[in-house]
This record gives structure tokens, C-alpha cells and sequence, in this order.
């Protein structure tokens, strides 16, 4: 065989190699532009559907093997003639699981979960935390297996969050392209967990995203297709949930009736959100008063959820055989009333105990007994005017989630998506309109970004509020040898007045400190016990304003681009 021959192969290779890195640095300079970054999207979009289906399997498999049932659809109905001791036991043993992988996988035993990506997207350049990602839906999936009361959502679109921060990281992609790759993976998780694409590509835009830019609207339509596929390969294109029949609504005469559904609706997710973070405020009082080792936090819970479920069994998992009887009216007013009130009990306890899960699934059941219970009372007194009360609870579903998601537009989609009826679709949205503008100025918006606001992250109010904390120091003071540098006695004098930043700190902790004391600029120092303070430079307000303004302008651009 000739040397020609035989080096055709590797020569080939090589240019494979280089084509690759030519594409890889073509999307790194110019992003979603490129067709090649949609290819990418199409793959990110099949990874994250099966993640989705593969981690609702998971907890099909596990659901049915410890509470030995195959139905899951009426796995509420089985759990109640099971033994007490052993739906007492279920989640206090799931909770020990769920402690044990939180504290050995996470920095503080905490689940991940949407708010978790959002602050990915707009801090760390579309990045989440991988480690501690995959713990957190290792330990969902045990929560929801095992009796906790919470939804699947929140841990899938982590975990797509994931797979999006593994190719970013490999492609070394900058902040638009990293953004955009999360983007799409959301919103093939999304597609993927409740066959619902137009709603899971809008709700990667509106909640994660937080902005409608064109350039990101095709990649993520082509991975929220992807996933949808996914979805419709294993169970096919039925819906999540059956309708009785069709709603019927007297136009015109019956609109403010579901005006007040949405106000009324608005409050319920006030008090829902309200009672997981007044829980997770009790849970780590009582935690530290009573010595209680984090470890065992899942396990309190679980024991407080299985002794709930052990009368009211409709609060394990997510809650769809409830739900269902609420969408059809198999309930009584007084069970929706009582049933949406343990519910929101159980969820509380679930996030209040660490355990794990998401709050989207939690919001349609309660939505849908709330609407339920409005709609059984308003035909009762209204009969000649009202429509079906089950029109009520679809209508109640969707303001309850959109209120609490901070999300009117896709979870309007995903009511309808979910239930595939189209015709009631006026009812629905001035429901969702009424709820959604009333809860968020009770609240900071959503329930994800007031979660966030209480960890001290500021993305409620908009990139003005944000940005100045994605910016160190050390990324824009000016050295001692530095053109119009600050002079060291200066320094020096401001140092001892204990006026200084540490070249870590992110400009959200050094401007307040130009306000407070009028300065021109601050000492960027480091302290050492032995030597003292190392002066590396100043930080100047004018410098970083301009570097703030530049990433308003940045900002801006990539949310009109």
C-alpha cells in the first residue's frame, strides 16, 4: 500500500478536526446567527427531552414499586387503603435518602431548582451548577417517589440546565451564546414534561430568559420540538388531562365573574408562596433551636407529610388524580376547599424541609380546586348565567400557576396545551391577567425571583439592579502604574480611615460606598494577618460607571437583537 494511501485517513481526519474548530469558533464570534447553532440546539433539545422522560420514568418506576401499584393515574385512590405505618414511613425514609445526598453532593443542602437557573442566566453567563445539579435531581426523584408533595418541573429544568452549562463549557461560549443554549435546553425540558411545546419555547423566553429577543426564538423552538418528540415517541399526543366536556360561557354576563376568580386566585398564590417561605424561615429556627442536624431536616419533614397523607393521601406527589377530579367535577365544594388547604400545607412542608421538587404541578391542583370551588358556588347562585363549574377550575388552574410561575403567557399556553381545550381560552386569560397583576405587587413578581430576593440576589427589578453584580474589582481598578492612577498616600489615608474593597467584591457592594463617603475613588486592597493591607490599585466611580453602562448597552442589545 502507498504512503498516499495510507495518509489519506489521517489527512481527512485532520481537516474533520479543523472544520470543527472553525464551526466551534464561528459560533463562539457570531452565536445563535449561525444555522451550525442550531444544529446544536436541535441536540441540546433531544438530550434534555429524554433527561425530562427519563426522570418521569423514574419516578413512575419508583412510585409504583413502593406503593405497589401499577395505576399511578389513581395512585392517591390506592394510597389510601394502604397500612398507616407504612405511608408514615415512606417519606421519613425518602427524607433520610434525600438528607444524606444533599449534604454530601451540595455546599449547603439545598435543591436547585428553577430560580437556581434564572440566576445562571442572568449572573454566570447561562451556567448552573453541574454537581450540585445532578444531587438535586437525584433527590427530587426520591422525594416525589416516596411521598413528597411538590412538582417534577422544577428538577428537570435544572437538570436541562445542566446539559446546556456542559456543552457551554466546552464550546467556551460567551454570555449570549450560553444564555441561549439554557434557553433551549429549558425549553425542551419543559416540551418534553408536559407535551406542551409552544408553552415550554415561551416559557424558556419569558421566566429563564426574561426577555422575547429573535435571534433566540428559533433554536429554542427547534429544541422545544425536539423534546415535545421525545414526549409523543413514549406516550403519544394524548394530553395530561381530560375534560368532561367542553366549557360553555355566556359571554359578556359571565366575564366578571372570572374577573373575580383571577383576583381571588391572585391572593391563593400569595398565600401559597407566602407559606413556603414562612416555613422555610420556621424549619430553620426550630432547626437551629433544636440542634437538629441538616441530615435529618428531609427526614422531619417527610414524617410531618406522611402523617398528613395518612388521612388526606391526594398530597403525595404531584397530584394529578386530584387535579383530574377537579378539571371534572367529581369533588365536592367542601373537599376542594379542604383538599386546597392541605395542599398548600403539604407543599410548605415539603420546600420548608429541603427535600425537594418543584411548585409548578402544586399550583395547577390547588389553582384547579380553588376555580373549582369559586365555579360550584357562582352556578349555584348564578344558574341562568354560569357556564360549568369545571370552566371554573380550568380557568382557576391557570391563574393560580401563572401568578405563581410570574408567567401569563406561557402558562396560559400550558393550561391549554395540557387540557387541549382551545374554545375557553377568553375566560382563561382574564382570569390569568387579574391574578398575575395582583400577585406580583404583592410579592417580588414570581415565586422565583422573591426566592431569590431573599438569598440577596436583585433580578426582580430588572437589569439595572443586576448587573453591577456581575463585575468585580479586579476586573476594572486601576493600578499604582496606571495612567492618572490614585496616588499611594491617598490611598494610604483612606485605607486607615477603614474606607477600602477586596478586588473579589462585585461592584453592587463597592458604588453604595462612593455615595456614602463622596469619594472620587477607593483603595482595592488585600489584607494579610502578618503584613496587612497589599495595595493593588484604586477603583474609580467613573470607571465603573462606564463599565456599567456598557453592560446596559449589552444588555439592551441582546434583547432587541
Amino acid at each position: 500500500m502507498s504512503d498516499d494511501k495510507i495518509s489519506y485517513p489521517k489527512r481527512a481526519i485532520g481537516e474533520i478536526r479543523e472544520g470543527l474548530a472553525e464551526t466551534v469558533a464561528l459560533i463562539r464570534r457570531r452565536g445563535p446567527s449561525q444555522i451550525q447553532f442550531w444544529f446544536i440546539a436541535l441536540c441540546i433539545g433531544v438530550a434534555s427531552g429524554f433527561a425530562a422522560l427519563l426522570f418521569r420514568k423514574g419516578i413512575n418506576l419508583l412510585q409504583g414499586f413502593f406503593y405497589g401499584t401499577d395505576d399511578l393515574r389513581h395512585l392517591h385512590s390506592f394510597a389510601g387503603g394502604l397500612p398507616w405505618y407504612w405511608v408514615l414511613a415512606l417519606p421519613v425514609c425518602g427524607g433520610l435518602v434525600v438528607g444524606v445526598i444533599l449534604n454530601w453532593f451540595t455546599p449547603d443542602g439545598r435543591v436547585r431548582s428553577v430560580a437556581d437557573v434564572i440566576e445562571g442566566a442572568a449572573l454566570n453567563e447561562g451556567r448552573v451548577e453541574k454537581r450540585a445539579g445532578l444531587a438535586s435531581a437525584a433527590a427530587s426523584l426520591i422525594t416525589l417517589s416516596t411521598g413528597g408533595s411538590s412538582g417534577r418541573e422544577g428538577p428537570v429544568v435544572h437538570l436541562a440546565g445542566v446539559i446546556s452549562s456542559w456543552v457551554s463549557n466546552r464550546l467556551h461560549a460567551d454570555g449570549i451564546t450560553g444564555r441561549d443554549l439554557l434557553g433551549c435546553a429549558v425549553a425542551a425540558a419543559v416540551s418534553a414534561s408536559f407535551n406542551a411545546p409552544i408553552a415550554g419555547a415561551l416559557f424558556a423566553l419569558e421566566v429563564v430568559l426574561r426577555h422575547f429577543a429573535v435571534h433566540a426564538f428559533a433554536p429554542i423552538v427547534i429544541a422545544s420540538a425536539a423534546g415535545t418528540v421525545i414526549n409523543r415517541l413514549e406516550f403519544g399526543g394524548v394530553t395530561e388531562f381530560t375534560l368532561a366536556a367542553e366549557g360553555a360561557l355566556t359571554f359578556y354576563v359571565e366575564l366578571p365573574a372570572f374577573l373575580l376568580l383571577g383576583l381571588i386566585c391572585g391572593l391563593v398564590a400569595v398565600v401559597m408562596m407566602r407559606a413556603i417561605f414562612m416555613a422555610d424561615d420556621f424549619g430553620s429556627w426550630a432547626q437551629e433551636r433544636m440542634h437538629l442536624p441538616p441530615v435529618l431536616r428531609p427526614a422531619v419533614a417527610g414524617f410531618l407529610l406522611g402523617g398528613i397523607a395518612i388521612f388526606f393521601p391526594h398530597i403525595i406527589g404531584v397530584g394529578y388524580e386530584t387535579t383530574s377530579y377537579a378539571l371534572t367535577g367529581q369533588l365536592l365544594i367542601w373537599q376542594a376547599i379542604v383538599f386546597a388547604v392541605i395542599k398548600v400545607i403539604a407543599v410548605a412542608i415539603t420546600m420548608a424541609g429541603r427535600m425537594g421538587g418543584g411548585v409548578f404541578s402544586p399550583a395547577l391542583m390547588v389553582g384547579a380546586l380553588t376555580g373549582l370551588a369559586f365555579g360550584l358556588i357562582a352556578t349555584a347562585v348564578f344558574p341562568n348565567v354560569s357556564g360549568t363549574a369545571t370552566l371554573y377550575a380550568l380557568a382557576g388552574m391557570g391563574a393560580v400557576a401563572a401568578a405563581v410561575l410570574g408567567a401569563p403567557i406561557s402558562t396560559t399556553l400550558i393550561v391549554f396545551e395540557l387540557t387541549g381545550d382551545w374554545q375557553t381560552g377568553l375566560a382563561v386569560m382574564v382570569a390569568v391577567s387579574l391574578s398575575t397583576a395582583l400577585a406580583s405587587r404583592l410579592v417580588d413578581r414570581s415565586f422565583f425571583l422573591t426566592l431569590l430576593e431573599r438569598r440577596d440576589v436583585h433580578l426582580a427589578a430588572g437589569p439595572q439592579a443586576y448587573l453591577l453584580a456581575t463585575v468585580r474589582v479586579h476586573q476594572c481598578y486601576r493600578a499604582p502604574d496606571a495612567p492618572r492612577a490614585a496616588s499611594e498616600e491617598a490611598c494610604k489615608e483612606l485605607i486607615n480611615q477603614g474606607i477600602y474593597l477586596s478586588p473579589n467584591m462585585t461592584l453592587e457592594k463597592a458604588m453604595p460606598l462612593f455615595e456614602a463617603h463622596n469619594l472620587v475613588f477607593i483603595p482595592v486592597v488585600t489584607l494579610h494577618e502578618e503584613s496587612g493591607a497589599e495595595l493593588h490599585g484604586a477603583l474609580f466611580q467613573v470607571d465603573a460607571l462606564r463599565v456599567f453602562s456598557k453592560k446596559l448597552a449589552d444588555t439592551a442589545a441582546e434583547e432587541h437583537s
